[in-house]
């Protein structure tokens, strides 16, 4: 049987979650939430996290690692950079996370 972990707010728990991915896609399902995560990351890690910071319960995560593109500038070939993001569906009942708030 797994331990129960306090909720309390973590300097690590920043270090998970980079940024929320705010596009009108992502903006479309209710009840869940994109964010941009840490590329060692894991689910429980993202779990905990949104929990902590947010003060939501979370239903589910899936994770999507983007792998960089190879281009060309002039005449030189460089790669971009690989990004995880996180697709955190929240509990029934949970309202969504409002990022606008405190503008």
């Amino acid at each position: 049987m797994a331990k129960q972990q306090s909720k309390q707010v973590d300097a690590r728990h920043y270090d998970v979650l980079i940024a929320p991915h705010i596009t009108e896609k992502s903006m479309s399902d209710e009840g869940s939430v994109v964010f941009k995560v840490a590329s060692e990351a894991t689910k429980p890690q993202i779990k905990e996290a949104v929990e902590a910071i947010f003060s939501k319960k979370v239903a589910s995560v899936n994770t999507i690692v983007s792998k960089g593109k190879t281009k060309r500038w002039k005449g030189k070939s460089y790669k971009r950079s690989d990004s995880k993001k996180a697709i955190v569906r929240l509990a029934a009942g949970e309202s969504t996370i409002d990022f606008t708030g405190d503008i």
